[in-house]
């Protein structure tokens, strides 16, 4: 009779398991793995996104090497993820240092510092575009830096910074609240103190979190888009086109469907190989430090 209730017991959690999973499956290669595929597709075609197409093969793919508004938003996009990515790291870590510090109103601040994440990437354009296009010219006396092709660059960095330094610095916060405290005390006694303490303690107790930020950040940067919409709409002179608001702008409005998806399979493969490498670069540090 024990054996008969157990295997009842598991056939319902059986059902129950699967009544949540089949759902979420369905829905996920619905929206995730079919729309892939088919854009890989689209890829070896010629396609406008609408009406006939021909297979063109690999022409897609060879012509993306010789496009130069592709290879200039390859470049934008790198030089603005890269940036990103150093300055919310280190901002974010001191942050996540002071909020983990003995002060006033420490959850309150730690909540604060959270806001920014919460706002829609859209909603952060437009707030900073008002910012950098009035606010700012009115108090320096200047243009707009959203104007200056050779700087506009800049303002979105500050913009994703902004917005990324939320999720970080509470993974930093969490990675260094896991630091056991008798380590302190015995980095102490051996005469650890301010940068060496933070270098031959901290530092290597919260790699993991540091890994983590790293690949997390460097892939949200390369995939800017919507703060680009908000702020420049890839201008001024196509000087701030990411590559994933190329693979939008020309790929549904442009007539580049095809040609688009083509691009759109090289950056997912980029994104993927960069991951990659940037996880087990980073985990070989880990076990060096």
């Amino acid at each position: 009779m024990a054996t008969l209730a157990k295997g009842k017991v598991g056939s319902s959690r059986n059902r129950t398991f699967l009544a949540i999973l089949i759902p979420v499956l369905v829905l996920f290669v619905a929206f995730n793995t079919f729309p892939l595929i088919t854009g890989f597709l689209y890829s070896f075609t010629n396609s406008k996104g609408y009406g006939a197409f021909d297979i063109v093969g690999l022409q897609n793919y060879a012509d993306l090497f010789t496009d130069t508004r592709v290879l200039n938003s390859y470049l934008f996009t790198f030089k603005v993820a890269v940036a990103a990515t150093i300055f919310t790291n280190v901002i974010s870590l001191i942050l996540a240092i002071a909020l983990s510090s003995k002060i006033k109103f420490r959850s309150a601040l730690r909540g604060l510092y959270f806001v920014p994440k919460i706002l829609g990437g859209l909603v952060v354009g437009y707030v900073f575009t008002y910012m950098f296009n009035w606010i700012i010219p009115a108090l320096t006396g200047t243009d707009s830096i959203l104007e200056n092709p050779g700087l506009a660059w800049i303002a979105i960095v500050v913009v994703l910074v902004w917005q990324a330094c939320a999720q970080t610095t509470i993974i930093y916060i969490t990675g260094l609240s896991s630091v056991p405290e008798d380590v302190y005390e015995a980095g102490a006694l051996d005469g650890a103190t301010g940068w060496n303490k933070f270098r031959y303690i901290t530092l290597p107790l919260i790699m993991p979190s540091i890994t983590t930020n790293m690949v997390l950040v460097m892939k949200d940067m390369l995939m800017v888009f919507d703060q680009i919409v908000a702020m420049t709409s890839g201008g001024p002179s196509q000087s701030t086109e990411s590559i994933s608001f190329l693979i939008y702008n020309n790929g549904l409005a442009g007539g580049q469907f095809g040609f688009q998806c083509a691009n759109a399979v090289i950056f997912f493969v980029l994104i993927a190989a960069i991951s990659i490498i940037q996880t087990r670069f980073l985990s070989s540090k880990e076990e060096q430090l």
